[in-house]
């Protein structure tokens, strides 16, 4: 049985991770044409809202709506969708896939930044070296003329940075602010409602609103590619956190990255300078010192 938990883990590991990799190239072809932002997040979270909103139908979950948890699902929406996706998606149109693929890693070295200046974490010396490394890392992206396909994209790959730094902030507020019993699929789908509804006027006023009532051709089905895999992914993120627990699923940061830069070489043809895999090895070793410390637990007993 034990042997089994460990290989479910491993396997939703590696599902999900994936799932999550392929996003930055999807993301890549649905800014291809020139949509803008706050179009693609509303159909991001349409989709969400309905998929989501047939799960939790089936399953009969209870999703609350009193004051405090609007206030939540609210934050989980602006810093899990609406300001990160932003800013992500407008660097996106001009960064290559992988390189946004590495910028993603950096949500955990943030959160740990973030969690230290909160009083939420303890400094440690070991984890310090690996947030050091993950900055360098993006130096060693941003600062060489030789790294980027382009010159001038340097201050691009700092305004991707705000994506990652808004999903610690997120992380931090969850953890903070997170109403006891709630169902994470309650909580994921109340916040796509509450994000919808913030997003609709912004996408209808500032004229980025996308026709997708038209013959659909390769940035309509990225969209839709790009929205099943956060699904799947954030959802089976949430699984795998009670299954195997936080230390454990942690590690999906690698996978995520690798995945990312492996879809964008194969699928989009990238490739990228020697500046950038240095980057990438830095940023893996970052990652192996900002991850917590911890094994797989054991499989429960079943009666």
């Amino acid at each position: 049985m034990e042997r089994f938990h460990s290989l479910l883990a491993f396997g939703g590991l590696l599902l999900f991770g994936c799932a999550w990799g392929t996003t930055q190239p999807l993301t890549k072809v649905a800014v291809s044409s020139g949509y803008q932002p706050f179009g693609l997040i509303f159909w991001q979270l349409l989709y969400a809202v309905v998929l989501l909103g047939v799960v939790i139908a089936n399953k009969r979950i209870r999703v609350p709506f009193d004051r405090r948890h609007l206030f939540f699902y609210a934050g989980v929406a602006l810093l899990g969708t609406v300001l990160p996706n932003s800013f992500s998606y407008m660097a996106a149109a001009r960064l290559p896939a992988g390189i946004m693929a590495v910028v993603i890693t950096t949500v955990p070295m943030f959160s740990l930044l973030i969690a230290l200046a909160l009083g939420n974490e303890r400094f440690r010396l070991s984890r310090s070296l690996g947030v050091v490394l993950g900055v360098s890392a993006m130096l060693l992206i941003a600062l060489p003329e030789a790294s980027l396909p382009v010159a001038g994209l340097t201050v691009w790959v700092f305004i991707a940075l705000i994506a990652p730094f808004c999903y610690g902030i997120e992380g931090n507020f969850v953890a903070m602010q997170a109403p006891r019993r709630l169902n994470p699929l309650a909580a994921l789908w109340g916040a796509s409602v509450v994000g919808l509804l913030i997003i609709t006027p912004m996408a209808l006023l500032s004229g980025q609103w996308i026709d997708l009532f038209k013959p659909w051709q390769a940035p309509e089905w990225a969209m839709l590619g790009t929205s099943l895999a956060h699904l799947v992914a954030y959802s089976g993120y949430i699984w795998l956190v009670g299954f195997a627990g936080v230390v454990f699923t942690a590690q999906i940061s690698y996978v995520v990255t690798l995945t990312g830069i492996t879809n964008s070489m194969l699928f989009l043809g990238e490739s990228y300078s020697s500046w950038v895999w240095l980057a990438v090895s830095l940023m893996l070793v970052g990652l192996a010192l900002v991850q917590p410390v911890g094994r797989l637990p054991e499989a429960e007993e079943t009666s």
